[in-house]
């Protein structure tokens, strides 16, 4: 890790460049990184490694990048990207986790409490809350709802998953890998999905709701009590 003075001379000869550091304190910035024109660099942010940055993006506050490359005019919020390749007019965060081997093509969102490792996500797809996609090919514009994970581990092996362009993976879906969701296809929420799915096919994989009516009266399980 640099020193502090080390620190300061690298944030001072980007600024010098155009880069814009509003809070130079809590800002460390390795000498292997580039940054482009115009580009801010909010407080809390650690730059690491061979970080190549692209002009007017916004990465931070608190993100944290590795040995990675961003395009331009991409947000990064409280991001933590690892070994990855972050394309143009993405959006991430806050609370994102990109992890080793990611390619996140251009105007990609991710949204909140996220994390993505080993996997290519292509252009115009979001991913918007709390979600795990692993080990996974997501094609252009698919939108995941919130709660959705790819299953990709057994307890023995590692599976892919596929999910082609224009799929709508509907909330708290679980994708079963080795799977493939095809193109426009939509998954039904709260399904978990162990078969292909074909092109314009919508997939359900869930037990039909019982409703037994004046259960609660007929069996008086336990007695509300009001808190005071």
């Amino acid at each position: 890790m640099i020193n502090n003075s080390e620190r300061i001379a690298i944030i001072n000869q980007l600024i010098e460049k155009g880069v814009q550091i509003p809070c130079p304190d809590g800002v460390i910035i390795e000498s292997a990184v580039e940054i482009g024109k115009d580009t801010v660099i909010m407080p809390n942010t650690v730059l690491l490694g061979e970080v190549k940055i692209g002009v007017d993006c916004v990465i931070g506050p608190n993100s944290y990048i590795v040995d990675s490359t961003i395009g331009n005019n991409t947000k990064l919020n409280n991001t933590q990207v690892y070994s990855s390749i972050v394309g143009s007019g993405v959006t991430a965060g806050p609370f994102v986790h990109i992890r080793p081997n990611c390619k996140i093509n251009d105007n990609v969102h991710i949204g909140n409490f996220v994390e993505v490792k080993n996997s290519n996500v292509d252009e115009g797809s979001k991913l918007p809350h709390l979600l795990y996609v692993g080990d996974s090919d997501v094609g252009k514009d698919v939108n995941f709802g919130c709660g959705c994970v790819t299953v990709n581990y057994d307890g023995r092996n590692k599976s892919r998953t596929t999910v082609k362009d224009g799929a709508f993976i509907g909330c708290n879906t679980n994708l079963v890998a080795p799977v493939t969701v095809g193109e426009n296809a939509f998954t039904a929420a709260g399904s978990t999905i162990t078969e292909d799915v074909p092109d314009n096919a919508l997939a359900l994989a869930r037990t039909r709701q019982v409703v037994k009516k004046d259960w609660v009266t007929i069996k008086k399980p336990y007695k509300r009590q009001h808190l005071k």
